[in-house]
């Protein structure tokens, strides 16, 4: 029988390497570092959004929607291969950058990816077919293929128009806006509806179609805002706005079928877990307003201009709505316990960063000056996540729960 703690301790090892590879890029203004910038950059990311959420998202899909004795030999190679290819991309990217072995394994992710989809399509239990929760985990991983062709075009881009190419930046950007805001934020409305259908809590069938359709129309409508750096024509704001319109519209759907059932949610989660659940939807519906915000001209040319506010943003969906929710998902679903107390200093971290992230792409749009320890601070403020994720670690490790 597979241990799927132990996939999401090896998934949370992943976070604490790019939660520290980030705090050498925090770094880097004010110590002298030995290492190529630029390489740090990509291999942070990839083990960050590839290691952490990807390896805890897909064991806890398995976990839910799939798990059997008879299919655990299958998963096992599924795994154990994306790990080879995560392992990989480790070794190399930052030592090379993007060249021809990181390349490869990165490639390789893509293939491991695929099969996991086709795993889950296939193996699926039969009972969860019909269920909301399942479409919406189906939709998610669609998303995750669709996503991967921003990687592939981007050895296409790079040969026939160089990096330098807006296509270059388009390529990156779609693959970032289907992973985020299609396979991750869509797997964990997946995860969410499957817990409350657990508990006899479903929307009507009317309720729900609006929300799903609001939620993917609007995902695949607001991929238009990604594009808006190159100072399109009128029209693609509008496209991209009513995509933004329409997810958050999906929310505030969830959200008001929910409001009157606090009060029996909160006999169902712990205290902490109800804590979390709030933050999350706080953090999500001020994700929301912020890429709605990026249909107006106005504001998609400060965050075009001045790309602290991208960076925050993206830190924002990350560090803030996706992880928490996966801190909760994996504390209900005991495959982590979640300590509070190390919570405390991962929250603390990501609000000073987030604060004085935004506080730079202010400055620059303001022409305000940057005080004094500014880059000093943001390291520190950056060292608080991995030390709180070693910290969950260690309460993991020793089966505490505080």
């Amino acid at each position: 029988m597979i241990d799927l703690k132990l996939h999401i301790r090896t998934a949370f090892a992943y976070f604490l390497m790019a939660a520290l590879l980030g705090l050498v890029l925090r770094s880097y203004a004010s110590i002298e570092i030995p290492v190529n910038y630029k390489f740090i950059v990509h291999t942070h990311s990839h083990i960050a959004l590839l290691g952490w959420v990807y390896i805890a998202l897909t064991t806890l899909i398995y976990k839910l929607f799939v798990a059997s004795p008879l299919k655990d030999k299958k998963y096992r190679r599924i795994f154990w291969f994306t790990q080879l290819s995560l392992v990989g991309m480790l070794l190399t990217f930052p030592f090379t950058g993007y060249a021809l072995f990181s390349i490869v394994f990165s490639t390789l992710f893509l293939f491991a990816s695929y099969w996991f989809f086709w795993f889950f399509r296939k193996h699926g239990m039969r009972e969860f077919k019909k269920t909301n929760a399942y479409a919406c985990i189906t939709a998610a991983l669609w998303y995750l293929v669709l996503s991967s062709l921003g990687p592939w075009a981007l050895g296409a881009v790079i040969s026939l128009l160089g990096s330098e190419s807006i296509w270059y930046r388009l390529a990156i950007y779609f693959y970032l806006h289907f992973l985020y805001n299609g396979w991750m934020i869509m797997a964990l409305f997946g995860l969410f509806l499957h817990l409350l259908e657990h508990r006899q809590i479903k929307p009507s069938k009317s309720s729900f179609k609006k929300l799903f359709w609001s939620l993917n129309t609007g995902i695949i409508l607001s991929a238009f805002l990604s594009t808006l750096f190159t100072k399109p024509p009128i029209l693609v704001y509008i496209i991209g706005g009513v995509g933004g319109v329409l997810q958050l519209f999906a929310l505030i759907l969830l959200l008001w079928f929910l409001f009157p059932l606090r009060g029996r949610m909160k006999t169902i989660f712990s205290k902490w877990q109800w804590n979390l659940l709030q933050t999350v939807a706080v953090l999500l519906f001020v994700k929301m307003v912020l890429q709605l915000l990026t249909a107006f001209p106005y504001f998609a040319n400060l965050a075009a201009t001045f790309l602290d506010f991208t960076i925050g943003y993206l830190h924002w969906t990350f560090l803030g709505v996706v992880t928490i929710a996966l801190f909760f998902f994996l504390d209900w679903f005991k495959l982590m316990r979640i300590s509070s107390k190390a919570y405390v200093f991962y929250f603390t971290g990501f609000v000073i960063t987030e604060l004085l992230i935004f506080y730079k792409g202010l400055a620059a749009w303001q022409s305000l000056p940057i005080f004094k320890g500014y880059f000093e601070a943001l390291a520190i403020g950056s060292s608080l996540i991995p030390l709180s994720l070693l910290l969950m670690l260690a309460f993991s490790w020793r089966g505490g729960q505080t």
